[in-house]
């Protein structure tokens, strides 16, 4: 996951600097996603919640900047050229949409109560589906990016 996060940043960066912030943001995501499930010690939960919580910030920090900033802008460009762009938007956004809500979901088991070892063991259970989950948005992303973004970023530098 981290050499596709930077694989894109080499495609796309420059090319916006909402962009660039927002595939900053996701490298941030990755590096405390791997962080965290690197870890195999359980015993020492208040750390691993930390970990978690700081996890989760982040997270619903990156989704709500793609929804709200970079979907926006990207639906936004292709209405403007019309060329095929807003159905392409309206095929993957919903998909993206699914990936939102396990995100959601994820944070959500973090609700400030403390946490116990067998809790601990259930949230990395489900950051391994949260991963799974991260990747398949990431290609989506990336894919909007290319084709609703990089298509038109010559129009829109000069526009």
């Amino acid at each position: 996951m981290l050499e596709n996060c930077r694989n894109a940043r080499e495609r796309w960066g420059g090319v916006s600097e909402l962009i660039d912030r927002w595939l900053k943001e996701r490298q941030e995501l990755l590096v405390y996603y791997c962080e965290l499930s690197g870890e195999s010690d359980f015993t020492q939960t208040e750390a691993l919640k930390e970990k978690f919580v700081r996890l989760c910030e982040v997270l619903v920090d990156y989704v709500s900047t793609g929804h709200f900033e970079i979907y926006e802008q990207l639906v936004r460009e292709a209405k403007e050229f019309n060329d095929g762009g807003t159905e392409l938007a309206a095929k993957v956004y919903p998909r993206i949409a699914e990936t939102t809500e396990v995100a959601l979901n994820f944070n959500d088991r973090l609700d400030g109560r403390a946490l116990s070892e067998s809790d601990i063991k259930a949230l990395f259970e489900e950051l391994s589906k949260l991963g799974e989950t991260l990747e398949t948005r990431f290609e989506m992303e990336d894919f909007l990016i290319e084709h609703l973004h990089n298509v038109h970023a010559s129009k829109v530098a000069s526009a």
